[in-house]
């Protein structure tokens, strides 16, 4: 925020980014191009049938290499055996990821664009509306739920191009619906409605990532638990047509785990994969896994936490975003399952709430957290 507005109010005014937007030469996106390349997909269902081990070893590779992937598929064929001759039928791209929902992650398409709208419908709400929910109190303070930006704690610090809304959403019992947007008027309905789909999603991805690393199977939702902090973030980026500001800096999350709706229809989204950016494309109604620091700390290196960003587009980009991290009074660690004499332990033991802590001053001033836990 800057001269007291966020920054869909300074897009708004046509003028060039203030200078606190401003990146440095050597860390501009044209400074570092991205390339295209084959971003994992995975079919979830096929994980869990009897054939599903070329699958497993995809989304291990997928795990390890990338610390991310999609949930969906490109191409589908439907079979119709009721007739004497077999027809294959090509669906349409629409068609294609309406039949998706029962392949990939179970959630209707037409839930996942009522997501979308609800908070595109907020963002575009008149200013005073919007802030009703500031992340600002009336002295100035931050707060990390509600609406705004994210916490500035130097003078100096380079802003993100982006307004966002964070709210948590799990445990229910700590939910502050003082900061849940009553407009649109289905905006808690909807988000309560995708907390409760999403988390069955993320379980499921978890328990096969457990059987992966030959853990038991419930091992990372046991380390959830159920009361682990799960936060969702609307993130809204207005268009910007320099490319000298980032609608988010390089960072790797916090988090267990992060499930990503995109937007569908604009890119922006980089993953640094050996050394280079690589863009991931846009599969509409997929959801993105992307690992977080606690997860390469539980999996004691194994899995990666992915360093990712977000560019500018000529065009206004959203995104949703559900983190699952574990209890704060929870202790964060290597599984004991994955620590020997051929594999010693990479991370010290700490406090899920002081590594977070850390997590989120690092994160502002663009910088990794996980090397505060490596011994």
């Amino acid at each position: 925020m800057v001269g007291g507005k966020v920054v869909q109010e300074l897009a708004r005014t046509g003028q060039a980014p203030p200078d606190r937007y401003i990146q440095t030469n050597d860390s501009r996106p044209i400074a570092a191009p991205a390339v295209t390349s084959a971003v994992p997909v995975i079919d979830l269902r096929r994980l869990f049938r009897s054939d599903g081990a070329e699958e497993a070893e995809k989304l291990r590779s997928a795990l390890q290499s990338w610390g991310l992937f999609q949930v969906g598929v490109y191409h589908l064929l439907v079979i119709d055996t009721d007739i004497p001759t077999i027809q294959v039928i090509w669906l349409s791209r629409r068609t294609l990821f309406t039949v998706l929902q029962a392949i990939g992650h179970d959630i209707p398409v037409s839930f996942l664009d009522d997501v979308q709208d609800a908070a595109r419908r907020f963002f575009q709400l008149p200013m005073e509306a919007k802030q009703k929910y500031s992340n600002l109190t009336e002295t100035g303070e931050f707060g990390l739920e509600g609406y705004g930006n994210d916490c500035v704690l130097t003078e100096d610090q380079i802003l993100d191009w982006n307004d966002r809304l964070y709210l948590l959403v799990q445990p229910e019992d700590e939910r502050k619906l003082e900061l849940w947007p009553e407009d649109p008027s289905n905006f808690r309905d909807v988000l309560h409605e995708y907390t409760m789909k999403a988390r069955k999603v993320v379980e499921r991805v978890l328990w096969v990532m457990a059987k992966l690393l030959e853990l038991e199977e419930n091992y990372f939702i046991n380390q959830l638990g159920d009361r682990a902090g799960v936060y969702a973030r609307f993130n809204y980026y207005p268009c910007c047509s320099t490319d000298s500001v980032f609608g988010i800096k390089p960072h790797s999350d916090g988090s267990v785990i992060t499930a990503l709706l995109l937007d569908k229809e604009v890119e922006g989204l980089q993953v640094l994969k050996d050394g280079e950016w690589v863009k991931v494309p846009i599969i509409p109604h997929a959801l993105l896994f992307n690992l977080g620091d606690q997860m390469e700390i539980m999996s004691n290196g194994i899995f990666k936490s992915p360093v990712h960003r977000v560019v500018t587009n000529t065009k206004e980009r959203m995104s949703v975003a559900m983190f699952y991290a574990l209890e704060p009074e929870k202790y964060l660690e290597p599984a004991e399952g994955l620590v020997d004499e051929k594999r010693p332990r990479l991370y010290k033991k700490m406090r899920t709430k002081d590594f977070l802590d850390v997590f989120f001053q690092k994160f502002s001033l663009g910088q990794s957290t996980s090397d505060c836990a490596k011994l």
